[in-house]
């Protein structure tokens, strides 16, 4: 019985695993298609809108991947 209880957990924790590996993929999409989103529209800004927002057109990228964009 043990063994039946053992055989029948695992392919759950896979399933489950796997699951979990899906949703963290298209979490990942997500996130790189909103990043996309506030890199193209910071980029449309006029370089005196970026220096109000605390920005330089050079800084878009680092600031839009580590979420620093000031308002």
């Amino acid at each position: 019985m043990t063994a039946l209880t053992l055989a029948l957990k695992a392919p759950a924790n896979r399933l489950a695993a796997l699951g979990n590996a899906i949703a963290e993929f298209f979490a990942g999409i997500s996130e790189g298609q909103e990043m996309a989103r506030r890199y193209e529209e910071l980029s449309r800004m006029s370089d005196a809108a970026l220096a109000a927002r605390g920005l330089t057109r050079e800084e878009l990228p680092q600031a839009v991947v580590h979420g620093r964009i000031g308002r």
